[in-house]
């Protein structure tokens, strides 16, 4: 199989107008080393701005390098376009509400549009991938056009395909792979008309995804679990007020459900309490206040009260508890001295590899 970094054109791993990670750029097949001075754009920025392409163009191409991301890993997520990744080193585990899948290098997964989802690296070591992220009406116009229910809908109502794992050493998957390949190097490097190329090689993609999907003519719609809806609800609320005094009622109000069901629906889908996810994002937060804040630290106290704790001492306990160390010690080690964009990975807010104070 062909990778981006193999074709002829001198690839850029990132797109200009955003990028996930610190910019790496390949040049005749060969990377430069993440540098220092990069600026730092994690996938969290992204998806809270959702800028992926632009509306007249909604593509865009990224090279991730997970020990960059918050914790060496991607939080659970969703957005309305379609995603395809593709390992290029080490291993991760892309997660959905009821499926994982461990994915090596070559390998690919599609993950279809609104799915929740994480990914992380797996067995303690980083892991780099590509990303191309793209709304399916780029490809098939409007919804009323034959080219959107003939081969559109078919993809959208198949209750089955939540996310499709690629292995090259089968021919068909390789045959996706490529054109997926074919995608990122032409959208990476953009010589003129790299659009209409780009859409070129998704709908090779597409072509051969829609015409070996088993019994995808006959397919119900798709189904979305009560309790993935209300997660996702329940977690757009508190990512909104995670710096407000919120309460497990309020967190259960926001999905019209007890108090009882709302944690159920959130240990059937995250595996935790809706506390232990407010929580968590809380330090999350915190963590990030610090990179953003390196050159003007904020007080230990402001910098809980800013994220939602009131006390001090509580903030600084779970922190501990969730990464090993105090925030002091996090913000000495790992943002002003540099050490977190090189060190080994920090699982996330839902599972953690805590860094050690000696």
């Amino acid at each position: 199989m062909q990778t981006p970094a193999e074709t002829d054109i001198n690839v850029i791993h990132t797109v200009p107008h955003e990028t996930l990670t610190d910019t790496a750029v390949a040049s005749d097949s060969s990377s430069r080393a993440l540098s220092s001075d990069d600026p730092i754009k994690t996938y969290d920025n992204l998806y809270e701005k959702k800028d992926f392409g632009t509306l007249d163009y909604p593509v865009g191409v990224y090279y991730l390098d997970l020990s960059r991301s918050y914790m060496n890993r991607i939080r659970w997520h969703w957005h309305d376009e379609m995603e395809i990744l593709i390992i290029n080193d080490g291993r991760a585990e892309v997660s959905t509400d009821d499926a994982c899948y461990t994915l090596e290098p070559g390998q690919g997964i599609i993950i279809n549009q609104s799915v929740l989802h994480s990914i992380q690296s797996m067995d303690q070591n980083n892991c780099t991938f590509y990303s191309i992220v793209f709304h399916p009406d780029f490809l098939f116009g409007h919804k009323s056009s034959y080219l959107h229910t003939q081969f559109l809908l078919p993809i959208q109502n198949f209750r089955l395909f939540k996310m499709f794992p690629l292995d090259e050493k089968n021919a068909w998957h390789e045959r996706m792979l490529d054109a997926i390949n074919d995608a990122i190097a032409v959208n990476t490097a953009k010589p003129f008309g790299y659009e209409i190329a780009a859409k070129g090689h998704l709908c090779r993609f597409w072509s051969e995804l829609v015409g070996q999907l088993p019994n995808i003519e006959t397919a119900p719609p798709p189904h979305v679990s009560l309790d993935e809806q209300r997660v996702k609800q329940a977690m757009l609320y508190i990512r909104t007020h995670h710096a407000e005094s919120i309460s497990l009622d309020e967190i259960a109000g926001s999905v019209h459900i007890s108090k009882s069901e709302c944690c159920r629906c959130f240990a059937r889908t995250l595996q935790m309490t809706p506390f232990e996810y407010l929580m968590r994002y809380r330090i999350l937060e915190a963590t990030k206040k610090m990179a953003e804040h390196s050159d003007a630290p904020m007080s230990i106290a402001d910098l809980a009260l800013s994220v939602g704790f009131n006390n001090t001492s509580y903030f600084n306990k779970l922190f501990k508890k969730f990464l090993g160390c105090t925030p002091t010690y996090y913000r000495t080690h790992r943002v002003l001295s540099g050490e977190g964009k090189n060190s080994g990975p920090i699982n996330d807010i839902t599972g953690l590899e805590p860094l050690h104070e000696n």
